[in-house]
């Protein structure tokens, strides 16, 4: 069954402005199938085709000539003369909504974007779906692998750990595939076909290594210095790791609000993964009991948390702004969003009891920044939504569909 998602509103708005929108992600985020489902009179070409690709590259203008009515042209990064060819042809038509690129390597995608279509393309972002896109689906199929109970508010919060351990990808839900199955064959095929295809990465069991160091240092400031010399590579290799994984939408780094007259503490990004569902595979947490009693499952929480805003922001055609804060007196704030007109300060903790240390520098660096209280949030896994003096206490479920 097909879960409906947040973005196709902005593709059909992107469609009637430009001539090309192009349409990036992970692999198996839903890319193939939100386009078959929302545009059905585009014509459809999977450039994964080998024959198919094989005769687009001999002549790719003369292809798209032939095409009478408007296409989608995924996997587009296989093939780098079409992008030229594209300028081209919509050039010689000037109409909005003729092409729509699809692919799942941004890295190469946006160099030839960059060259032949600046001014002409829409772009977006499918990342897998959100909490949100799932609490807005039919009951049947968010009920994941919890017991059925909808009038309880806290079995209603169980299920959004349910999500973070599970994940995003489609086909989890859609196929019924287990989820250590599918994230064991998610990340074999990732190394083998892509890294190793087209990334120039030689050293696949040195990379897989290099993956789960990642997930072990999810949430915490990036030293890719001693990851360098914890798998005996060099500073630059992991540098350019660090690229492909964000360039690829595993990872995402965020770095540090950097606006303010106060002096930051630090000028180095943290780490986060873009789907918790992969997190939690490589960090191996693989049920809700182990989930629990991990060491690592507040860091797990938090990426939930931020991870998720994120998908908000790109499944309704924005570009997030989102940073972390942290000054040269020690204090730290989870995230401020400054994606809108007015920044929101949120700190985010795994536990569900409330302790007034929590806040302490949520309100401290919200008063400094000018961050109005109802702007200001205490995220975390408790049942109830309150407005407290200075700042909201929410929980992660009301946070993430608000």
């Amino acid at each position: 069954m097909f879960i409906p998602r947040l973005l196709e509103p902005r593709i059909h708005e992107l469609l009637a402005w430009f001539p090309v929108v192009n349409l990036t992600g992970p692999r198996q985020s839903g890319k193939s199938t939100l386009l078959k489902r929302c545009l059905p009179a585009y014509k459809y070409f999977d450039l994964e085709d080998s024959g198919l690709a094989e005769i687009v590259s001999a002549d790719p203008l003369g292809f798209l000539r032939a095409q009478t009515e408007p296409i989608v042209l995924d996997e587009a990064q296989n093939d780098p003369e079409l992008f030229s060819a594209v300028q081209v042809v919509t050039d010689e038509r000037d109409r909005p909504g003729q092409v729509v690129l699809s692919g799942s390597q941004n890295f190469l995608v946006a160099e030839k974007i960059g060259q032949s279509l600046a001014g002409r393309v829409g772009n977006l972002t499918l990342l897998p779906l959100s909490y949100r896109e799932l609490n807005e689906a039919p009951v049947e199929l968010f009920a994941l692998r919890a017991q059925e109970n909808t009038h309880n508010k806290v079995q209603v919060n169980y299920r959004l750990d349910e999500f973070a351990l599970a994940g995003g990808y489609p086909r989890l839900y859609n196929a019924g595939i287990p989820a250590k199955v599918y994230y064991e064959n998610y990340v074999k095929t990732y190394l083998e076909r892509d890294v190793s295809q087209f990334m120039n990465v030689t050293k696949i069991n040195t990379f897989r290594r290099f993956v789960k160091l990642c997930a072990l240092n999810t949430g915490n400031l990036l030293n890719a210095t001693r990851m360098a010399s914890e798998l005996d590579i060099s500073f630059p290799t992991v540098k350019n790791w660090l690229s492909i994984l964000e360039s690829s939408y595993i990872i995402t780094l965020l770095y540090p609000w950097a606006s303010n007259g106060r002096k930051t503490l630090t000028k180095t990004p943290k780490l986060y993964f873009n789907d918790t569902g992969l997190l939690c595979h490589l960090l191996g947490i693989t049920d809700m009991a182990s989930f629990v009693l991990h060491k690592h499952a507040g860091a797990v929480y938090e990426n939930l948390i931020i991870a998720e805003t994120m998908k908000n922001y790109l499944h309704a055609g924005e570009t997030p702004e989102l940073y972390f804060y942290r000054d040269d007196s020690k204090r730290e704030v989870d995230l401020l969003d400054a994606t809108g007109p007015d920044v929101r300060a949120i700190e985010i903790k795994s536990s569900s009891t409330f302790r007034s240390s929590h806040v302490r520098s949520l309100v401290n660096v919200s008063e400094e920044l000018g961050i109005d209280p109802a702007r200001r949030f205490l995220v975390n896994r408790g049942q109830y939504t309150l407005m407290q003096k200075g700042y909201q206490l929410i929980s992660g479920r009301d946070f993430l569909t608000m």
